[in-house]
């Protein structure tokens, strides 16, 4: 075990913080972090208007009439809807600033640049919302990156930068300073589309989306790639490595448009596509955070109930109880610590996978319904599997992963006390041999 552990820290740990840390994964995953509060408002609003509750659905119609939704959908199509046009100024923004660039700049210059790329209806030159939510993701991640890349290193060229007299305001002469800049890169992309047009691919979105998204998105919607997905980032966890982090940048490309598929199902009342999506992880695996700590933190309590003194691992897990409740497990990951900790090295990284097994097998025999809803990262555990899927049998299907994980923890629970006991009995016996020299 100390060969294995050697080993990949000295090869593996290196490679996955540099690729943890690469710049434009980084603005990736800052991007999609910042726009996470507006797609969970749109998301959270899809829920209200379509929960699957007849008696709270004739309820609403009797108090505010048959157009009560409009609200909701309202607020879904400014958040959720429009995902994708929000995202490239997100992503543009934080790779901008990562280069100590024009944030504000390179974020209106990305926009503007995705702008150009969408078809608009033949009918009435208007931009359909088909790729204007998650299934323009990848577009829009292209656009950013590219765009950004250019702008920035565009801007930085003196030879290009339009200098103005001494007393014009500052913002003035900021938005000069990136007019050529500005121009370079949107003619560009003018030149690409026109292009593509002209070689017969006039629907870029629609393109990208049958070749690269559409495939991967069949993908990630099998037992296996979740079942890869659950180990990878607790694999990276157990070295110290924000392993939901380093993956976000896929994960987000790959599930986010699966549940958004699933939500425009249930609102055409259509059969609902997807098992694995990003809500199905956040309500039935990572209860607690990620490697499901709540039911480590409740194996300790169990393990500890009779005894008089309180061991290091109850100190540990009374502090950590409160913020786990709402996932919030830095005290266990850190603190106790699960990093690199070959005692829980196995059930860390055995537990998320059992318990996407077990979630898989349910909802695809039709026992618990499919996720049709986002829903908050803090949510607590049980309360996040009704949220999801509308529907008890979700809160319920969670109950049995936490009770599976407790059972699992449990027995490494145990040895790490007896661990615990026998370095506390070779303490007291150093101290007392300690002692008798002194004497």
């Amino acid at each position: 075990m100390k060969k294995i552990m050697s080993f990949l820290e000295k090869y593996f740990v290196p490679v996955a913080a540099k690729f943890g840390s690469e710049r434009h994964l980084v603005a990736i995953r800052d991007g999609f972090a910042m726009i996470m509060p507006l797609i969970l408002a749109g998301a959270f609003a899809v829920l209200i208007n379509n929960l699957p509750i007849q008696v709270y659905q004739n309820f609403m119609v009797e108090i505010f009439g048959k157009s009560w939704t409009s609200f909701g959908g309202n607020l879904w199509n400014g958040t959720f809807a429009v995902m994708s046009i929000i995202l490239v100024v997100s992503i543009s923004y934080n790779l901008a600033l990562s280069y100590n660039s024009n944030g504000i700049g390179a974020g209106l210059v990305s926009f503007a640049s995705l702008l150009m790329l969408y078809t608009p209806s033949a009918k009435d030159w208007a931009i359909p919302y088909t790729f204007l939510g998650a299934q323009g993701l990848f577009v829009s991640i292209i656009v950013a990156l590219i765009s950004t890349e250019l702008f920035v290193r565009l801007l930085g060229n003196p030879k290009l930068i339009i200098k103005m007299p001494e007393g014009v305001p500052p913002a003035v002469a900021k938005s000069f300073a990136a007019l050529l800049p500005s121009l370079i890169v949107l003619s560009l992309w003018a030149l690409f589309k026109s292009i593509t047009v002209a070689l017969g691919l006039s629907d870029i979105h629609q393109a990208i989306f049958n070749a690269i998204q559409a495939p991967l998105t069949g993908l990630a919607d099998t037992l296996g790639s979740a079942i890869v997905v659950a180990f990878l980032i607790h694999f990276l966890w157990f070295f110290g490595l924000h392993g939901t982090n380093i993956l976000g940048p896929v994960l987000n490309a790959v599930y986010l448009p699966a549940i958004n598929d699933n939500i425009a199902a249930l609102k055409a009342g259509k059969a609902i596509p997807h098992i694995v999506t990003m809500p199905f992880f956040d309500a039935f695996v990572h209860l607690g955070g990620a490697g499901t700590t709540i039911g480590l933190i409740i194996a300790i309590y169990i393990a500890s109930r009779k005894k008089k003194k309180r061991s290091e691992l109850q100190n540990i897990a009374n502090l950590a109880i409160a913020p786990g409740i709402f996932n919030i497990n830095e005290p266990m990951i850190f603190g106790m610590p699960l990093v690199l900790n070959p005692v829980f090295f196995i059930p860390f990284i055995l537990t998320p996978i059992v318990l996407t097994i077990i979630s898989y097998f349910a909802i695809a025999l039709g026992i618990v319904p499919r996720t049709i809803a986002m829903m908050p990262w803090t949510t607590p555990p049980i309360i996040g599997g009704f949220l999801v899927t509308g529907s008890i049998r979700g809160a319920l299907l969670a109950l049995l992963n936490l009770i599976i994980s407790i059972i699992i923890y449990l027995p490494f629970v145990l040895v790490a006390e007896k661990i615990e006991q026998k370095s506390d009995a070779n303490a007291d016996d150093d101290r007392i041999l300690a002692k008798e020299k002194v004497k």
